[in-house]
């Protein structure tokens, strides 16, 4: 994983482990949202308000829909966060 994509999991982590009261421990690439992390629906919508807000990525709820695992939170912020810069 470079240097990016371990700021940006260590930026999902903290939010994540606010947000749903986590140990950051538990929080890992390979943690899946929804059957490990306990994340509902409803939750996700929260997460992508607060990932919007920390770390100025806006993920489209179609797009969250194929997200399964944190490494999957982090491999998409990290493709916008590319494309952002590159305009």
């Amino acid at each position: 994983m470079n240097a990016e994509k371990e700021n940006i999991l260590a930026q999902n982590c903290g939010v994540v482990a606010e947000l749903f009261e986590l140990d950051e421990p538990d929080i890992v690439p390979e943690a899946r949202l929804y059957e490990d992390l306990d994340i509902d629906s409803i939750d996700a919508v929260d997460l992508l308000t607060d990932l919007k807000k920390t770390t100025k990525v806006e993920i489209t709820p179609p797009q969250f829909n194929k997200v399964k695992t944190v490494q999957d939170v982090v491999d998409v912020s990290a493709n916008f966060s590319v494309k952002r810069n590159t305009q």
